[in-house]
């Protein structure tokens, strides 16, 4: 009984290992892995900004990367007007608080990278917390991503869903 326990211990200690190996080695990873935060980009041309992000209206994710600390992520988008914005929700539940750590990094520095089919654009998130947008802008992740995300404005109003528009730098 005994060394079964003892094995059981060791293959758990030895996922575990690999699995924070994995991990930290994605810091250095050039972008990141689907939904696995990755390293700085170092490849990508640096490209102006459109004026208008409404060739992105179907694309289901982009990547983007904080400066501070320089570490990128994939996430879902949504196209209103021309203008582009993303969302991060679950920021008051203890595993948002957990995993969704990229809004409070924007909250010390709002620059970021955007990575989008190799290019390289350099914007800011600017936090929308009111206006006109956040309904549209909810209707079109709900067109994309489906209704049962249940995102309503009280949501973004409140703090619930963090959400930003990329604009200039």
């Amino acid at each position: 009984m005994l060394t079964f326990f003892k094995r059981l211990f060791i293959t758990l200690l030895t996922v575990l290992l690999v699995v924070v190996i994995f991990l930290v080695g994605m810091r250095f990873h050039d972008g990141p892995l689907e939904i696995i935060s990755g390293g700085p980009f170092r490849s990508g041309e640096l490209s102006p900004a459109p004026d208008d992000w409404s060739f992105l209206q179907d694309r289901q994710t982009i990547q983007f990367q904080t400066l501070t600390p320089a570490r990128s992520r994939t996430v879902w988008l949504a196209v209103y007007d021309g203008r582009l914005f993303v969302v991060s929700g679950y920021m008051t539940t203890g595993y948002g608080a957990l995993w969704k750590q990229w809004p409070h990094y924007i909250e010390e520095d709002d620059r970021v990278i955007l990575r989008i089919d190799g290019r390289l654009y350099e914007q800011r998130l600017e936090r929308i917390t009111s206006g006109p947008a956040i309904e549209p802008v909810l209707a079109e992740l709900s067109r994309k991503y489906g209704d049962g995300l249940g995102l309503g404005a009280v949501e973004v109003t409140e703090g619930h869903t963090w959400m930003y528009e990329v604009v200039e730098r």
